[in-house]
């Protein structure tokens, strides 16, 4: 096959998406299939055998690291020399919108893949008012694609009940040979907290408002009696207040990780604190899985469809902080049965690995290519593996 990836976000911004895109890029590339990316200008200028052509535009005013593409002229003739079997227009936006065109003029089935509930960020940066039109945007270019794949189950209701058609589930995958609970160390344990028997909480992901982030703090507060320590990997506009509000507490900042490096600092924690409530699958939740780690978060779309409450962690009603606290409390206390749920999030984790996960994106690929030449049914799945 030959498969045109539309994207308004692309490495080297390291994110749930761009690892994603990633991932499927090498995928395609073992199994012989030809890709090419139309993406953001500054991204890389080829990944794992496919071309990446760059689009102009200017930063999302509240998500500066996404930008706004403009669909150049140009990029539709290296799109139609390439001659796709089909487009899968990624999380689309302007650039996408140009590719659902695009692909339509050429009489190529789209594809697109829906990641980020851009319309619920909105309430984080006060512009309640695009709230309404940005859902409104979004359903009228999901709908004209043959298929649009989300990565869990409560995202792709929530999707429905908002007028989306042909949504089917994706769900994404975990390097399970890079995410292992053999990766613990106890000198990187030493290194943060200066005392191996000292429980580390951790954090991994963009440090911005739309997380929830001012809860974790809150959370981490109501534990102020134990000796715990919070680490924070990541970066982004909300580190700074992040850090004043934790200054001079048992709290660690590192940065962004990657690797080896990302994988140990899993491994060596002892409980992943995810506060958001706007996730759509939430990778590194499974990361954190993975690497033998139960969870404690919200009760919110995406996360609830990988954390089991009460067997791989435990879930708090959303933005209930002092409830949050105490299952962050009760795990801290009892390691045996931290132990247990840390287990039972590795097996579940592990079940997804990337290779079966990717081949499903495959078969949706051809499933939209056989419904434009033959006109059959698109039937893809509308669940993901239960936790």
């Amino acid at each position: 096959m030959r498969i045109a990836l539309v994207t308004e976000n692309f490495l080297p911004k390291l994110d749930g998406v761009t690892r994603t895109l990633a991932m499927t890029l090498e995928h395609l590339q073992r199994h012989g299939h030809k890709a090419i990316v139309l993406g953001p200008e500054g991204a890389l200028r080829s990944y794992a055998g496919a071309r990446v052509f760059g689009a102009p535009g200017f930063p999302i005013p509240f998500y500066p690291e996404l930008r706004f593409l403009f669909p150049a002229p140009r990029l539709e003739r290296h799109l139609a020399r390439f001659r796709p079997d089909v487009v899968h227009v990624v999380d689309p936006m302007l650039l996408g919108a140009a590719g659902v065109a695009w692909g339509r003029r050429l009489g190529v089935p789209v594809l697109s893949t829906y990641h980020t509930n851009l319309a619920d960020y909105c309430a984080y940066f006060h512009l309640s008012a695009l709230i309404a039109p940005m859902w409104g945007y979004r359903r009228w270019l999901h709908n004209q694609c043959a298929l649009t794949l989300c990565p869990s189950s409560s995202t792709a209701t929530h999707l429905r009940s908002r007028g989306f058609a042909r949504v089917g589930v994706w769900a994404r995958g975990v390097d399970g040979d890079l995410f292992r609970p053999e990766r613990r160390n106890p000198a990187w344990r030493v290194r943060i907290a200066y005392d191996p028997a000292v429980p580390i909480i951790l954090y991994v992901g963009r440090l911005s408002y739309e997380k929830n982030l001012d809860d974790l703090v809150k959370m981490f507060f109501q534990l102020n009696d134990l000796p715990a320590h919070l680490v924070l990997i990541g970066d982004g506009p909300a580190r700074a207040d992040l850090e004043r509000a934790l200054y001079g507490k048992r709290a660690t900042f590192t940065g962004y990780l990657t690797g080896e490096a990302l994988a140990e600092a899993y491994a060596s924690a002892d409980l992943f604190a995810f506060p958001s409530t706007t996730e759509t699958f939430g990778q590194v939740v499974m990361e954190a899985m993975a690497s033998g780690l139960p969870v404690v978060a919200y009760d919110a779309e995406g996360v609830r469809d990988s954390v089991r409450s009460g067997e791989t962690g435990l879930l708090a009603p959303a933005r209930d902080v002092t409830s949050l606290a105490t299952g962050a409390r009760a795990l801290l206390a009892e390691p045996d049965r931290r132990q247990r749920m840390g287990l039972a999030a590795y097996e579940y984790a592990h079940r997804l690995a990337w290779p079966t996960v990717l081949d499903e994106l495959i078969d949706a690929y051809q499933q939209v290519i056989a419904e434009a030449r033959q006109g059959a049914h698109i039937t893809f799945p509308e669940t993901q593996p239960a936790a």
